[in-house]
């Protein structure tokens, strides 16, 4: 029995584990959106959603803390700078995972992970965005003709 068995342990050893994840959450973080099989998917969402909660509160402390899981400068800085503004005012499940269907090779469950607030198709609100356009007042329009 598994009982109270968080880890998923990906058939490897801890270190191998720990810096596959490492560069996968920076893959995410860079990109917005990987494309990984499903088990994997699980695993780095466990794996990045408490660093994302840690960086809606820039510290130096939590800032610490996560490049120690990510071990990437630029990583960190992307993470405090860019992502932690997009997700401030949510509560949590800052990641999707989407079922992609099955690799070609080893028929494999694929999924894409991305961060949620990044995808314009799923956010209406965002994409509905209008665009700037520049106002002019009647009397110039009227001078112009």
């Amino acid at each position: 029995m598994r009982h109270g068995k968080k880890t998923i342990k990906l058939g490897r050893k801890s270190a191998h584990r720990k810096a596959m994840l490492a560069n996968m959450a920076l893959s995410l973080i860079e990109h917005k959106r990987i494309t990984t099989t499903s088990t994997k998917a699980k695993a780095l969402k466990i794996f990045i959603e408490p660093l994302i909660t840690k960086s809606k509160n820039d510290t130096t402390h939590n800032r610490r803390l996560c490049f120690s899981k990510l071990r990437n400068k630029n990583g960190v800085k992307i993470l405090f700078d860019e992502v932690s503004q997009r997700v401030a005012n949510r509560p949590g499940g800052y990641t999707r995972i989407i079922k992609v269907g099955n690799r070609m090779g080893d028929n494999a469950s694929m999924a894409m992970i991305e961060l949620v607030d990044f995808n314009s198709l799923y956010n209406p609100t965002q994409a509905q965005e209008p665009p700037i356009e520049q106002v002019v007042d009647k009397e110039e329009k009227s001078k112009s003709e």
